[in-house]
């Protein structure tokens, strides 16, 4: 079950966007959003007036970015009393098509992808053990339960939530925007292979040791933890993607 996302997740979703006027921009951040599980299924959106205060552009943007997103069956609009838009939570794709988008991906870019995200969550992590509130802890033992237990779409979406937060607690708005970008650019490919109970548990552990060490403010042990949890999912995405190569 998805617990309530931090104020500076919430902020870094609905930060004014850096390119005013872009409707693609606007549906791509309300898209991660909905994919990363941060808004919950029939969940109402902020008005468009409100949306478009938040990012900083027009109303007439939000609008096209809200259409954007109900072709893609992710918002639906009603009209009238108790009216508005509302998220409509993807269905999890069949494995086929996982792999097909897998395919499309080189070893190259998942390497570079790899690189990027481990010098931005390491140092959030790093940033959290030396900034986080109790509030933030709190949260963060909250989201590392959501991974016990969970399969399939539930738990790579409790991975993707927990790395989040843990960038949230970072106290950098950079930091957590680049979390937020990173996520929606492969979060779902890194953390699909996460589907059998064993590899489940496996990870629960890892974040648990995660949060042991934030909350100890060991900076240095709460990096280089996060650093082989994310190493083990490149490793086993990798591994993915050379059984698709294979004839």
């Amino acid at each position: 079950m998805r617990k309530e996302m931090s104020n500076s997740a919430r902020l870094a979703m609905f930060a004014p966007l850096d390119q005013v006027g872009r409707a693609e921009a606007v549906a791509a951040r309300l898209f991660d959003a909905i994919t990363l599980g941060l808004l919950d299924d029939a969940e109402q959106l902020p008005s468009e007036a409100e949306l478009a205060a938040q990012f900083r552009v027009s109303t007439v943007t939000v609008r096209e970015a809200l259409a954007v997103l109900r072709q893609q069956g992710l918002v639906e609009t009603r009209r009238g009393r108790g009216g508005g838009s509302f998220v409509r939570t993807p269905e999890w794709p069949a494995q086929s098509s996982w792999a097909e988008r897998l395919r499309l991906v080189s070893m190259a870019e998942l390497r570079d992808f790899g690189d990027h995200y481990l010098a931005v969550a390491g140092s959030a992590a790093k940033l959290a053990a030396e900034r986080s509130t109790p509030e933030d802890l709190e949260r963060l033992r909250l989201t590392a339960e959501d991974l016990l237990g969970a399969t399939g779409p539930d738990a790579t979406r409790a991975e993707r939530h927990f790395h989040l937060e843990v960038a949230a607690a970072a106290q950098s708005p950079r930091l957590t925007n680049q979390e937020v970008q990173l996520q929606g650019e492969h979060g779902v490919l890194l953390w699909a292979p996460l589907g059998d109970e064993e590899a489940c548990r496996g990870s629960y552990a890892e974040h648990q040791a995660i949060v042991t060490a934030i909350a100890a403010a060991d900076g240095d042990r709460a990096r280089a933890l996060t650093e082989d949890h994310i190493l083990s999912a490149l490793d086993r995405l990798a591994d993915l993607h050379l059984t698709l190569e294979t004839p």
